[in-house]
């Protein structure tokens, strides 16, 4: 160990509590923007062309579902609010001391705009639109 630094694999094992389990989120969550984005991109090619139109119908109705906009809401938000956080937390590396409380604190942003979002998604599903 250098300078008291678990090194390679040591250091991705999960030590537990809030930071870890934050940091684990904000990758699962990017990789769900991925996945989103490279959904979109996929079904606008099929889309144009003759023989794959039927795929990219398919596609469309998968990622315009109202469960398929739930999760994506929740990655594209937890992912900006956690990506605000670190910043916030870089550029003022005094602040790194209040860490859980910086982590509560992005919950309690979190939490109601994202239970109105999911309000207005699933009263948009049951009116039709």
């Amino acid at each position: 160990m250098a300078f008291g630094r678990l090194t390679g694999l040591q250091g991705m094992r999960y030590r537990g509590g809030g930071p870890m389990l934050a940091f684990l989120l904000h990758r699962v969550t990017a990789l769900g923007i991925i996945l989103f984005v490279g959904l979109h991109v996929l079904a606008s090619f099929a889309m144009q062309q003759v023989i794959w139109g039927d795929f990219g119908i398919f596609i469309n109705t998968i990622y315009e579902s109202p469960w398929f906009q739930i999760f994506v809401i929740f990655c594209v938000l937890y992912h900006a609010l956690n990506g605000l956080r670190i910043v916030i937390m870089d550029f003022r590396p005094g602040l790194l001391k209040y860490q859980r409380e910086a982590l509560w604190l992005q919950w309690f942003i979190f939490v109601p705009i994202y239970a109105l979002t999911i309000f207005v998604v699933i009263q948009r599903a049951l009116a039709g639109g």
